[in-house]
């Protein structure tokens, strides 16, 4: 197995250097894909329907994948890609090799993201991102999505939607990041008690300390912060929510094969705990908006475990999850 495991590395590599682009990526996305087609209507309903376009970034060139327009800039290199099910196209990279992310391209929204080397993830890791990106493609799909966002009213006159990321949140607020700490703490105590007999206390505790935390925000900023948890920790909550379905998933024999790949079920061990700690030790005035994937995520839990049919209203109630509880 050892030699065995040493050819694949050689090969991966040589299929790397020649600008290639090499079968242990496209097992990764079809394993991706396998899974969004199994288990992804039973999360979200509609969770398939968008095309899952991703714009694959190399060293040298970034690939196409199952998207219905041909960019000018872009060759056509395959019309069918039997691993992919996609006629595939390439140009020169442009793109940044780390990114990790979903926007509109090329009239799709499409996935733009790095190989696993240049993302410092693993092969699990790395499907698993892949999924919380469909994820950002089943959400923008939905009807004015990006409309209703921009009337949030929060981009002050931004109209690239770089303002998600640029807002002025007040991270270094101390009155906000005292009620920040109070709020995540009950937070991770209250997800920890779910089905324990504390829950009832602990839920009651939460409540308390996250309307405390939204009274030290103006208007303007809870609503910045609710988007963010909407959006972005929901799609982390989908990484679990995959990983839960996957306990006794069995990942095709070329995947079991990948150096790197660690199985679902040994994956999701670790993955609650590591990201609910991050709850707990983020600190909002040091890392700022990466808190939100996480504090969603934790948010997430506890909906889920007090209103049944909250995935069923989740693109109707946009984009606070106090709607939902």
């Amino acid at each position: 197995m050892r030699s065995f495991t040493f050819t694949l590395l050689v090969v991966f590599s040589c299929a790397r250097a020649l600008g290639q682009f090499a079968y242990e990526d496209r097992i990764r996305i079809r394993e991706a894909n396998h899974i969004s087609q199994q288990f992804g209507d039973l999360i979200w309903d509609g969770f398939n329907e968008p095309p899952f376009s991703i714009l694959f970034i190399m060293d040298d060139y970034e690939y196409l994948i199952e998207h219905y327009y041909q960019p000018d800039d872009f060759d056509r290199i395959d019309d069918y890609d039997t691993l992919l099910y996609s006629a595939i196209h390439r140009r020169p990279t442009q793109m940044n090799k780390s990114f990790l992310a979903t926007f509109p391209f090329a009239g799709l929204n499409t996935i733009v993201i790095g190989t696993p080397e240049n993302t410092g993830l693993n092969s699990t890791g790395w499907i698993i991102t892949l999924l919380h990106e469909r994820f950002h493609q089943y959400q923008y799909s939905s009807p004015k999505y990006f409309a209703e966002a921009s009337e949030l009213g929060l981009s002050n006159g931004d109209d690239t939607g770089m303002w998600q990321l640029n807002y002025p949140f007040p991270y270094q607020d101390s009155k906000v990041v005292r009620a920040y700490e109070i709020y995540t703490k009950a937070l991770y105590d209250a997800v920890k008690s779910i089905g324990m007999d504390n829950w009832e206390n602990a839920k009651t505790e939460f409540f308390k300390a996250r309307n405390a935390f939204k009274s030290s925000l103006s208007p303007d900023d809870y609503k910045y912060i609710s988007f963010q948890w909407y959006q972005e920790g929901i799609a982390r909550y989908t990484e679990y929510a995959f990983l839960e379905r996957l306990e006794d998933y069995e990942p095709t024999t070329e995947i079991n094969q990948l150096p790197d790949f660690i199985p679902f079920n040994e994956y999701k061990k670790t993955f609650l705990e590591k990201h609910m700690n991050n709850v707990l030790n983020l600190k909002l005035e040091e890392v700022g908006r990466v808190t939100v994937y996480d504090v969603g995520f934790a948010e997430a839990l506890i909906i889920r475990e007090l209103n049944s049919d909250w995935d069923k209203n989740y693109l109707k109630l946009k984009f606070d999850l106090e709607k939902l509880y």
